[in-house]
């Protein structure tokens, strides 16, 4: 198990918010989901934690077992046409994945800062996991 080189709840936290997991007050995200460089606050290097694709399957993972796993148990998403369904369906899910990803994302990102992980880091152990 890993050591935590920052609080790990405060990190976790602020990523949630949308901010800057070391200080808590420059943004993190300078449009959508691109992750600014660096902390307009703090200087602090926000580009060395890689992001890449574990938010997106975390949050398509959240929202299939939350949402859509429940929502089959109603006889109403069985029973009413699917010209009215799927587009009310499908336009909820959507709007629901694209509000959580962002936060996901964040968390993602403090969790790396709470455990001290960055770039090269994480090259490094995928690279030994290869070898």
């Amino acid at each position: 198990m890993a050591e935590f080189a920052h609080p790990l709840l405060r990190s976790v936290f602020r990523g949630a918010k949308g901010r800057c997991p070391a200080c808590g007050e420059g943004g993190l995200f300078w449009r959508y989901l691109k992750v600014s460089a660096r902390c307009p606050s703090c200087d602090h290097d926000l580009a060395r934690y890689p992001a890449d694709d574990g938010p997106a399957y975390l949050t398509i993972l959240l929202v299939g077992h939350l949402i859509v796993a429940p929502m089959l148990l109603f006889p109403i998403v069985w029973r009413s046409p699917a010209i009215y369904s799927l587009p009310i369906l499908l336009s909820s899910l959507a709007i629901i994945t694209l509000l959580a990803l962002p936060v996901i994302k964040g968390v993602w990102i403090g969790v790396m800062y709470a455990l001290g992980l960055k770039a090269s880091d994480a090259h490094l152990h995928t690279a030994d996991a290869v070898d």
